[in-house]
C-alpha cells in the first residue's frame, strides 16, 4: 500500500489551527490562494489574530493559445502557481477566539480553493500521504508485512526425491 513519504508539512507549526489538504496533489494558483486568505479576512475581520501561510505560489505557469500549432517556443507566462501535496497545511491561524469561529472561517476558505480539506489543532498527529500517524510510526508503516516464518525452502522428507541438477560421479564415468 503506497503511504507517501514524508510527514513534513503535515503538523500545525506556528499557530493554533491550521487547514490541510486531504485530496491528492493539486496545483493552486496564487488567485485561488489569495481568494482562500481574503475569505479568511473577512470572516474574521476585527478580531486579533495572526494568519500564515505555508505554501508560495512560486511556479511559473506558461500558456499558449488554442489552434496554435505545435513548437514555437515555451509561450507566453499567464500566472503563477503552487505544487500542492497531499495532506499539506496550507494556513495556519494563531490567535485567542474560539474554535468554532477559526472552523468556519477555514469551511469558507476551503469552498473557495480546488480540492478538498480539513480542519486541524496543533495536537492532532502527523500524517503520512492519507493516514494519520497515531500511535505509529513511518518506520512501521515502510516495514514489509509479510510475516517472517513464511520460506521458500523445500522439506527435507521432499527433497531426497528431487533429482540433483550436478552430475553424481558414477553418472559422469559412464558419460566419458
Amino acid at each position: 500500500m503506497p503511504t507517501g513519504g514524508s510527514v513534513r508539512g503535515t503538523t500545525v507549526i506556528w499557530g493554533d489551527y491550521g487547514l490541510r489538504m486531504r485530496d491528492h496533489d493539486r496545483r493552486v494558483s496564487s488567485a485561488q490562494l489569495k481568494v482562500g486568505e481574503d475569505a479568511i479576512r473577512k470572516r474574521l475581520r476585527g478580531m486579533r489574530y495572526r494568519l500564515y501561510t505555508r505554501i508560495a505560489a512560486n511556479i511559473p505557469v506558461f500558456t499558449s493559445g488554442n489552434e496554435v500549432r505545435m513548437g514555437k517556443g515555451k509561450g507566453r507566462f499567464d500566472y503563477w502557481a503552487s505544487r500542492v501535496a497531499v495532506s499539506r497545511i496550507i494556513f495556519e491561524l494563531k490567535g485567542d477566539m474560539h474554535e468554532n469561529l477559526v472552523r468556519e472561517a477555514f469551511r469558507l476558505a476551503g469552498n473557495k480553493m480546488p480540492g478538498l480539506y480539513e480542519f486541524v489543532k496543533k495536537t492532532d498527529p502527523p500524517v503520512m500521504g492519507i493516514t494519520k500517524l497515531e500511535g505509529v510510526t513511518a518506520e512501521e508503516l515502510h516495514r514489509s508485512r509479510r510475516s517472517p516464518d513464511i520460506s521458500m525452502d523445500i522439506p527435507p522428507s521432499v527433497s531426497g526425491d528431487l533429482v540433483s541438477p550436478t552430475l553424481s560421479s558414477s553418472s559422469s564415468s559412464t558419460l566419458n
